[in-house]
């Protein structure tokens, strides 16, 4: 069992997210208010927090949603999990729809820093049951 450590949205597609105490994930939608909710596969991207921490020990100056996240995830291995996957993320189900993806090289992070972690370690994720998520809730594979 792993444990939500951020909730982040944007308003925009391409730029960082903003960390917020919660969301609402809302039904084949994505989050309340996110730049990158609407009628696809990548309603939610996940990344983990272990991965965030061993970017900032090399010298980035991140903070949480710099790389597009929307939930940093703790103690989750999420690129073992597979499509199909089933995740409880506080009171919203989710299910894993991709595992990594191609990164555009414009994007915000790799403008800054030069490299993104979230092409490598983010997974991706469409809402079943929406809910709320907020940090501390607890995130398990059903």
């Amino acid at each position: 069992m792993g444990k939500i450590r951020a909730v982040c949205i944007s308003r925009e597609k391409g730029t960082a997210k903003s960390s917020v105490g919660r969301a609402l994930a809302i039904e084949d939608f994505g989050l309340e208010n996110d730049a990158h909710a609407g009628k696809w596969h990548r309603q939610v991207s996940l990344l983990p927090y272990e991965e965030i921490e061993k970017f900032k020990a090399e010298g980035a100056p991140v903070t949480d949603g710099s790389f597009g996240e929307n939930l940093i995830t703790e103690g989750l291995k999420l690129r073992e999990l597979s499509p199909g996957t089933r995740l409880r993320a506080g009171g919203a189900l989710l299910e894993v729809t991709q595992i990594g993806k191609e990164c555009h090289k414009d994007c915000a992070i790799r403008q800054q820093i030069g490299d993104c972690v979230m092409p490598r370690e983010g997974i991706f994720a469409r809402v079943l049951t929406g809910g709320a998520a907020r940090p501390g809730d607890p995130v398990t594979v059903e």
